[in-house]
């Protein structure tokens, strides 16, 4: 293959081109309710090919894979050539080759689509079993992707990619009264990773059970624990895109807030992307302009220290590549994305902040949420009243807002309790949706919260 992309891009005369070729293998299997929805495995081929040139680009996307590239190869480098001088520059990086493979169990192709079938109707059957549940939608999902990379540097690279992972969720009813919860797993870790999920499954249907006897949160400002999944959310929507780079160079306001050395929360406060963690779902060894994939600090000790970059916004701003250019398939060119984004973990345990606590709000998971550069509205699956240091009543319609850097800075405390999450799903920007990401996040305590509710 090196061979072949390497006489597609030979003799161009142009600053920087690559091409990108991906093979992969997806299976989809999804119930609704108690009737078998889809079901089915899907292959494709294609690729984009990019060229540089004095400040431009000129991409274009393709299915078919043979000789004729040469011809478009040839075909983007005259437009590319007729386009005026514009400002900018890409870093380059020396000549590498190297071929990346995973273990062969994690390989979901090796599993047959009856075991994948059983799998989402047994975990499905155990949510409709349960009194009180009225339907459900369950999906299992996976992809095997082979990527083949080469620049004009000599630089090649063939890379292996997995997904796996199985979205479960319950409605439950009660005369008008109707309310839903779902949660969705999985990660770069192959089928058998999915297994044994049951008393998962039998916690779905219990709390969609308890939202029915929940009331609505009463309004007003709260001291919060949030959970590792909202805590990941939050980092990764509200902090995270602002942290890209390709933001903040057409944004004059952004470029001020996110300056080197500002203070963006308390001393405890440190914010990673980290593409290089094993087997999450936004972990790679390259992205898709060939930079390898690094771990960047983006906050230490509540300092601003780091953006994540592609290799033409590096350039623009006078700092290195961060491997964070990455594209959702081979439909479209690589943008600035972040991969497993997360708050490092600190000492506090669960019990010690919630019993610091005399009034205030535990809050779990996320139905999603809006950002509007620092401003920002998140709602929450559930949450519990904390009383004198305890958990008391659940309750539900949830929602949080705020402003970004000053929510940061009311964080008082940080959990010892990581955990990144994955599942299906992922990052949505410019049009490219669903990118496989990682978001974590340990318990986290922030005072003077907005709460939206009764």
């Amino acid at each position: 293959m090196k061979q072949f992309l390497n006489d597609i891009l030979f003799g161009l005369t142009v600053d920087y081109a690559d091409i990108r070729i991906e093979e992969s293998e997806s299976t989809q299997v999804v119930y609704l309710g108690k009737e078998l929805d889809r079901i089915g495995t899907s292959f494709e081929r294609g690729g984009c090919l990019r060229v540089f040139h004095q400040g431009n680009w000129v991409t274009a996307t393709f299915n078919t894979v043979d000789e004729s590239l040469k011809e478009l190869a040839d075909e983007l480098a005259l437009q590319a050539l007729a386009l005026p001088r514009r400002e900018g520059g890409l870093v380059l990086l020396p000549a590498l080759e190297q071929r990346i493979r995973l273990p062969k169990q994690y390989d979901p192709r090796k599993v047959s689509l009856a075991e994948k079938h059983d799998l989402i109707k047994n975990y499905n059957a155990i949510l409709l079993q349960t009194p009180g549940i009225v339907t459900t939608v369950s999906a299992y999902h996976d992809l095997h992707r082979v990527t083949y990379f080469y620049s004009t540097e000599d630089r090649y690279i063939e890379q292996e990619q997995v997904y796996t992972g199985v979205s479960c969720r319950a409605v439950a009813r009660d005369g008008a009264n109707i309310q839903s919860y779902g949660e969705s797993f999985g990660k770069s870790q192959g089928f058998a990773a999915l297994r044994n999920q049951e008393a998962r499954l039998e916690k779905v249907a219990k709390i969609a059970l308890d939202l029915l006897q929940a009331e609505p949160v009463k309004a007003g400002k709260y001291t919060v624990v949030i959970d590792p999944l909202l805590g990941g959310v939050f980092v990764h929507e509200a902090f995270g895109h602002m942290s890209e780079a390709d933001f903040i160079a057409e944004n004059e306001r952004l470029r001020e807030k996110m300056k080197i050395g500002a203070r963006f929360g308390v001393e405890q406060l440190t914010i990673v992307d980290d593409a290089t963690l094993p087997e999450e779902r936004g972990s790679y060894h390259f992205d898709e302009e060939g930079t390898p994939a690094q771990r960047t600090e983006l906050v230490r000790h509540g300092i601003l220290v780091g953006h994540l970059h592609s290799r033409q916004t590096a350039h623009q701003m006078g700092e290195e590549p961060t491997g964070n250019c990455r594209a959702v398939s081979y439909r479209f060119a690589p943008i600035v994305r972040m991969s497993n984004t997360y708050i490092e973990p600190r000492d506090k345990r669960l019990d010690e902040m919630l019993g610091e606590i005399d009034s205030g709000l535990y809050v779990v998971g996320s139905r999603g949420g809006m950002t509007e550069l620092e401003a920002f509205t998140f709602s929450s699956q559930y949450a519990y009243l904390i009383e004198k240091g305890k958990l008391t009543k659940m309750v539900r319609d949830v929602t949080l807002s705020g402003n970004v850097f000053e929510t940061m800075k009311n964080i008082d405390a940080i959990g010892n309790d990581l955990v990144i999450h994955g599942g299906l799903g992922g990052c949505g920007k410019s049009g490219q949706s669903p990118l496989p990401v990682g978001t974590g996040a340990p318990h986290i305590r922030i005072k003077n919260v907005v709460v939206g509710g009764r």
